[in-house]
């Protein structure tokens, strides 16, 4: 039996295997690689042992340094998680042989899965239904093209190997293949190691539905129900529900056994889950099964009640399923929210940097939070910039959507662009509440998703005017001998005349509440105890308020014109410390924005090249560049190639113009912000 397990995974899944392992009274061996060295999960088990470099290659890919891990620590089985080495075959015959339990399915299994092309021919001769593509070995580009043209456009490029949405591309029309191509390829190669592509039929909204199925050592399966997981951006999932919304018995139980259908056709063993497409007419059609603990199985977990990492344990030891299908329950409805360090108004492009601030809501029996990270933690260029999975659960989609809802508002990180507002948002629009689903949900609904919101700005810069006015007076009080005299207040106070300050408040917004870098002067009239007048460009404000400082942040109670809010505010500065009175964050309405002061005599014109945007939007290495100095660009040509996180970004030109030189070239790391080419705009 099981003693001793070693996670071979990090962040926020790894701690979730640690809590099973330890309610098991289990043993639990964390692996860590540089960057990691004070990670969570590193805390949280029995023991740890370093891997190797912060490049996923040198550590959590390198199956000879976990086996080594493994080996020493005295570990007798290993728990993949889900990605990095999760879905290796050779790793799984690794494990075995050198003794090791894989808390996973059979190698044979994996390997069958491994390949979409040929996961699709089994699934093909197992009676599944498919879209119709090519998943051949001919990787010519001119056959593959060829191919999509018998298809018909639109088709989807796609990685045989691997998952999470990369190395994916839709292809509208011939003429944009080859440049879509080599992109998915180069995407793939740096994801899973090859580049191999299959071409299919791209279905015009459909529905991305998936069934958690699992299966026993001795042959004895049960699927636990299903996901709606049509939520997605970069053909990523970032909200995941289940039960799916109008799902009739009869629909689930035919996909249930279809996808029952797809584990027995490989002899599978463990949790794995196989992914449909549904298109409005009910038909749906095999994607590919991820033989792997999947990142949105919590929702699972929370209508059937069910631990499922404690299920592979126990299927891992060579025991019975705990239930057969009759007495899988569903309880309630389940909505999981991935949080993400990203900046959805620049396409979702992942960020880096401190989480100088991170508080979130309180954990019930109705708010789950999977996390790996803590206050102080550093999103790298390194790893998935996923933050948490904040999961809630109802008796009803209604019930469950408004704790969502509420649960979002109360989810506060300073220090990095996150894309809590963008899923505040979406937990409240029309579409979302309607169910009405399918994978270009986001696209369909973009003008209320990224409506702007500017009529909060007016309490905002009550808000933080307040709140400056109130830190200054904290502050002079603090540091004087008598907190009495006139002296220790920071108000403006001058002999014979009037009591009044003037502040320049710059807003850093990531929600679209206004333009970043939107400043404002306030003159701030002292009327009374915590009384202003504010005058600004907005008007006149008469505000009242007070500020109470916490060990986990600040909280201001303020009155605008007669209105009453009550806000928490994080006091943050670039060097990651919590007590700096020139830089806070204000967090309302499920959206956070950064203030700070500036010199009032600020001002200089914006660099033609920012303006341009051809700085780059965030740290990565330049992968490579489409045309050369000289050359004249029309507006929307690709200039350069970025990638972070596995994931690439192309830069285009804002305008038609001249490309005068390139600063950087391929294999380069460059940080956010830094000037990737100069450019010249042509001459209207």
């Amino acid at each position: 039996m099981i003693s001793k397990i070693l996670i071979a995974n990090r962040g926020e899944i790894a701690c979730r295997i640690i809590r099973t392992v330890k309610k098991l009274g289990l043993s639990s061996v964390a692996v860590y690689s540089d960057a990691d060295a004070n990670a969570l999960h590193v805390n949280m088990a029995d023991e740890a042992i370093h891997i190797g470099e912060s490049m996923a290659s040198a550590s959590y890919l390198d199956f000879n340094k976990v086996i080594q891990a493994a080996l020493v620590s005295g570990a007798d089985a290993i728990h993949p998680g889900y990605g990095f080495l999760s879905e290796n075959a050779g790793f799984a015959k690794a494990c075995s042989d050198n003794g090791l339990n894989f808390i996973g399915p059979p190698e044979i299994s994996i390997e069958a899965m491994g390949s979409k092309s040929a996961a699709k021919e089994i699934m093909q001769s197992a009676g599944i239904p498919l879209l119709s593509g090519y998943h051949g070995d001919n990787q010519d580009p001119d056959f593959l093209q060829q191919e999509a043209a018998k298809i018909g456009y639109p088709v989807l490029l796609k990685a045989a190997a691997g998952g999470g949405g990369k190395g994916m591309r839709i292809v509208e029309s011939a003429d944009i293949f080859h440049e879509a191509l080599a992109a998915a390829q180069r995407e793939a190669t740096n994801a899973f190691g090859e580049q191999l592509m299959l071409v299919e039929k791209y279905l015009l909204q459909p529905r991305h539905i998936e069934i958690q199925v699992f299966c026993d050592q001795l042959g004895n399966g049960v699927y636990l129900n299903e996901r709606d997981c049509s939520i997605q951006r970069r053909h990523q999932k970032i909200i995941e529900e289940a039960p799916a919304p109008g799902m009739s018995k009869s629909l689930r139980e035919k996909m249930g056994m279809a996808a029952l259908g797809c584990a027995q056709a490989i002899n599978y063993v463990g949790a794995g889950t196989v992914e449909f497409l549904l298109d409005a007419n009910g038909d749906f059609y095999f994607m590919e099964m991820n033989t792997r603990l999947q990142v949105e199985h919590p929702v699972t977990e929370m209508i059937t009640g069910f631990d499922l990492v404690e299920w592979q344990i126990l299927v891992a030891n060579g025991l019975p399923l705990p239930v057969q299908q009759d007495q899988v329950p569903l309880m309630g409805h389940a909505i999981e929210a991935r949080i993400y360090a990203e900046d959805p108004a620049q396409e979702f492009l992942p960020q880096t940097g401190q989480l100088e601030f991170l508080a979130t809501p309180a954990e019930s029996e109705h708010v789950r939070i999977d996390t790996g990270v803590v206050q102080g933690d550093e999103i790298s260029i390194y790893y998935d910039p996923m933050i948490s999975k904040l999961i809630v659960w109802d008796k009803d989609r209604g019930s469950a959507l408004r704790r969502l809802t509420k649960a979002l508002s109360e989810y506060h990180v300073a220090g990095v662009t996150t894309n809590i507002s963008f899923l505040h948002t979406l937990s409240k629009s029309a579409g979302f509440k309607d169910a009405d689903l399918d994978t270009s949900f986001i696209q369909t609904h973009s003008e209320v998703l990224f409506a702007s919101k500017n009529e909060n700005m007016p309490l905002l810069l009550a808000v933080a005017s307040l709140f400056q006015l109130q830190a200054n007076q904290q502050s002079s009080k603090a540091a004087a001998n008598d907190p009495y005299s006139p002296w220790a207040h920071s108000n403006a106070w001058h002999m014979n005349e009037p009591n009044q300050q003037t502040l320049n408040l710059t807003f850093d917004i990531d929600s679209d509440l206004a333009q970043d870098g939107t400043t404002f002067c306030v003159k701030a009239e002292h009327t009374g105890d915590n009384n202003y007048l504010l005058h600004s460009e907005l008007g006149t404000q008469k505000v009242y308020g007070t500020l109470t400082s916490t060990s986990t942040g600040d909280q201001i109670s303020i009155s605008v014109d007669g209105r009453s809010h009550t806000l928490n505010i994080a006091r943050s500065s670039k060097d990651g410390t919590v007590s700096n009175k020139r830089g806070f964050t204000i967090f309302i309405d499920g959206t956070s924005t950064k203030v700070h002061l500036t010199p009032l005599e600020i001002g200089s014109a914006d660099n033609a090249a920012d303006r341009a945007g051809l700085q780059a939007p965030m740290n990565g290495k330049i992968v490579s560049v489409l045309v050369q100095a000289g050359d004249i660009v029309s507006a929307g040509k690709g200039l350069i190639v970025m990638e972070a996180m596995k994931m690439e970004h192309t830069i285009k030109a804002p305008v038609e113009g001249k490309v005068l030189q390139f600063n950087f070239a391929p294999g380069d790391l460059v940080e956010g912000g830094a000037s990737l080419l100069d450019f010249e705009a042509t001459e209207v």
